[in-house]
């Protein structure tokens, strides 16, 4: 059977012991090892791989011995609890195997979890699963987690209680990140809380929050458009040795400042012009771009947005002879010094 993506997140956290099997696929591997690390915790406990009730078998070990599965899901062990074998990185090379094993198993074997890479719909693979009465089968896509799945993690942290808008940052910030990324930030922000009974706060994710190469950039634009040339070379400096090009930042400056100009512009006024943006903009950086919008103004921001687009053209052209990132440096520091006029 296929398993829902929205019903899967509750089953990988409470799975059914009497179940045949389960397939997770999908094209990025650390979002499925997480899930099959997550569902085999909950499924065996602690302990399995201590008490020999999980048997990993690699998927080139089954290729040379088809036998392995079988043997693994009928073998009884010395001590209680429920089993599984686990086929890491099977292909549809190993359909015909496994499926056997899915046909030949009998209540009291030990559960099958495969794991595979990204599997198209006529998948031999994925077809054992899907047309299999006691399995299922769960196709893990580039989407980001659910506000539910979020929230399941941190409370297996002991995280159950967050300040107003916290949750909805954290949903923005699990679009940003990769799934591995994601999972250490909630990790570190599980650590960050640990013996403190306050409210998780937007300040709180901020400081477990990894300082990516997107962060750096958007910190440059805050400067920018809060008139704090004082911090824009440092910054730039920190893009340059980080191997940012002169033309991302100046399509990145645009980006902003064109935010700005379509909330400073709106008749409904910034704040209601920046709820209108696509994609939606959340939490404390929603309130910082409604604050320079405001103090910005619809034609000083035009004029911003025209020294922009003159430096990228410039940037584009290949005629100049000043070093780019100099270019780049000296617009951003022009565009600060006029948001103080």
């Amino acid at each position: 059977m296929k398993l829902a993506a929205r019903d899967a997140s509750r089953y990988f956290a409470k799975p059914d012991p009497g179940k045949t099997g389960l397939l997770i696929f999908g094209g990025d591997a650390m979002r499925v090892a997480m899930k099959r690390q997550e569902f085999l915790a909950a499924l065996l406990g602690k302990s399995a791989e201590e008490e020999m009730r999980l048997t990993r078998i690699p998927a080139a070990e089954l290729r040379k011995d088809g036998a392995l599965l079988l043997d693994a899901i009928k073998a009884q062990g010395f001590f209680p609890g429920p089993r599984a074998a686990f086929v890491e990185d099977a292909t549809d090379g190993l359909a015909d195997t496994i499926k056997s094993a899915l046909a030949q198993w009998r209540e009291g074997d030990a559960q099958i979890v495969v794991t595979a890479g990204s599997l198209t719909a006529k998948s031999k693979l994925r077809k054992a699963f899907e047309e299999h009465r006691n399995a299922f089968s769960v196709g893990l896509y580039d989407d980001p987690p659910s506000r539910d799945d979020i929230e399941a993690e941190l409370a297996r942290a002991g995280l159950t209680r967050f300040a107003r808008g916290a949750m909805e940052d954290l949903t923005v910030l699990a679009r940003e990140l990769s799934a591995g990324d994601f999972r250490q930030t909630l990790e570190k922000l599980a650590l960050y809380k640990w013996g403190d009974d306050s409210d998780v706060s937007t300040q709180d994710i901020l400081n477990c929050a990894p300082a990516t190469h997107e962060a750096v950039i958007d910190d440059l634009l805050n400067v920018v458009a809060e008139s704090r040339t004082d911090e824009i070379g440092p910054l730039m400096a920190r893009l340059e040795g980080q191997g940012q090009q002169p033309v991302g930042l100046v399509i990145g400056a645009t980006r902003h400042f064109r935010q700005l100009h379509a909330a400073a512009a709106d008749p409904g006024g910034p704040g209601q012009g920046i709820g209108r943006l696509r994609p939606p903009v959340f939490g404390p950086r929603r309130d910082r771009m409604v604050r320079q919008a405001q103090a910005w103004g619809m034609y000083k921001l035009e004029q911003a947005l025209q020294m922009l687009t003159d430096t990228d053209l410039q940037l584009r052209s290949g005629g100049q002879t000043a070093p780019q990132m100099a270019v780049m440096e000296r617009t951003l520091i022009r565009v600060a010094m006029l948001g103080r006029r």
